[in-house]
């Protein structure tokens, strides 16, 4: 329906003390010759055309990133969902950036809740006080292949920081272990709920990072991300569900572990310049942080500063697994003491070894306490374990597991 200057003036005429309501209705005349038919197209008009005696500023073109590290080119959704062998509409069902799942039935969810009884010595306190289990969120799989062609066509290609050691090729236990060997004080620190406070937005940064446009971004983090359904956090404590409801990285995901490390990777700068500083080592194993150096070193300063830092980064401090160990005590990283030469401490050596003994003259079936359901795959897997960071030890204990009878 065409409008008339007249019937501008009408509506405008009470805002003329905030701006030209002359120069506004001619630029509407100008712009388009019918009236506009809802709130939304009106507004957006308005926009367009700006207010005469404020500065007008043109909304500007949407910002073009440069892509980075390597990454394949994807541009839109529609792109992102043919990337990942699927529709869009199933792209938005599987990101679920709206939350429908958080309320829709187990079988149209995209993850399996698994409860793993935590250690001994689990955290507690403060925000993660999450009991004692450990809730892994197991992706099905159609989630978890795209998941995967997420890892390794475009995390895979972006390198964390030289400090990170786990979920690494050419990295593991040992090589975060080893720098400090025969430090006279060593300190580990811990980071609560690792993965659970790794939310959606700091994943997405990560993509945007990569240049990726915000819609193809948020897309991605919502693959990698997920929240707990509704009827399963009921379950749990107050503060627990409030943790686990919020889109978090799944401890489960292969995607998980990689993206931890690059949202990890700030924190990971300002710690190892801190460390410099100082004059210590510092390395990190997923949650795990550990700094050595000299007796002289001032602890309580450094981990006054190392909460600071993590709280800063977006993670938290677990201060009950905080350890400080001098030289005259067992200093322990990751299983492995570093007193002398990263290793497995002597007495898990000697259970190992008095396991295979007694297995060779009784047969494997007897050993197998727990009854274990692949009794031979544990063992060899702790054989693996030892032998990482020693090969004397690892091939003594192959010779032994040799001599058993794993059927019997």
């Amino acid at each position: 329906m065409p409008w008339t200057g007249a019937e501008l003036g009408e509506v405008l005429g009470p805002f003329d003390r905030w701006f030209d309501v002359e120069t506004l209705i001619t630029r509407l005349s100008d712009a388009v010759r019918d009236a506009p038919d809802s709130v939304e197209a009106a507004v957006e008009l308005l926009e367009g055309v700006g207010y005469p005696g404020l500065p007008f500023i043109p909304t500007p073109p949407p910002r073009i990133r440069p892509y980075r590290f390597g990454v394949p080119e994807i541009s839109t959704p529609a792109d992102l969902a043919t990337s990942l062998g699927v529709t869009v509409p199933e792209l938005d069902w599987f990101a679920d950036l709206g939350g429908w799942l958080r309320r829709a039935a187990p079988p149209l969810r995209h993850y399996r809740a698994v409860e793993v009884p935590k250690k001994a010595g689990g955290k507690a306190g403060g925000r993660s006080d999450l009991g004692n289990i450990r809730i892994l969120e197991v992706p099905k799989p159609r989630m978890r292949e795209m998941q995967r062609r997420v890892l390794h066509r475009i995390v895979d290609h972006v390198d964390p920081h030289p400090a990170a050691h786990g979920f690494r090729t050419g990295r593991s236990a040992v090589t975060f272990a080893r720098p400090h060997e025969q430090q006279d004080v060593v300190v580990r620190v811990d980071l609560a709920d690792f993965f659970a406070t790794v939310t959606a937005p700091r994943v997405r940064a990560v993509f945007e990072a990569c240049g990726y446009p915000s819609k193809v971004a948020a897309l991605l983090a919502g693959i990698c991300t997920t929240a707990m359904p509704v009827d399963e956090a009921s379950r749990l404590t107050t503060r627990r569900a409030a943790v686990m409801r919020t889109p978090h990285l799944p401890q489960g995901a292969p995607t998980s572990p990689a993206l931890a490390n690059l949202v990890a990777r700030r924190l990971d700068r300002r710690v190892a310049g801190l460390a410099r500083a100082r004059g210590l080592t510092y390395t990190r194993y997923a949650d795990d942080l550990a700094l050595s150096g000299p007796s002289s070193t001032d602890v309580g300063t450094l981990l006054w500063a190392l909460e600071h830092i993590a709280l800063d980064e977006g993670f938290e401090v677990n201060a009950a697994k905080t350890h400080v160990r001098r030289s005259h005590t067992r200093q322990t990283l990751a299983g492995l003491v570093v007193n002398r030469s990263a290793a497995v401490p002597r007495d898990r050596y000697d259970d190992l070894r008095a396991l295979l003994h007694n297995a060779a003259r009784t047969g494997a079936a007897a050993q197998n306490r727990d009854e274990l359901p692949d009794f031979r795959a544990h063992v060899y897997g702790l054989i693996a374990w030892v032998g990482e960071s020693s090969p004397i030890r690892r091939v003594r204990l192959l010779d032994m597991a040799a001599s058993v009878d794993w059927d019997a």
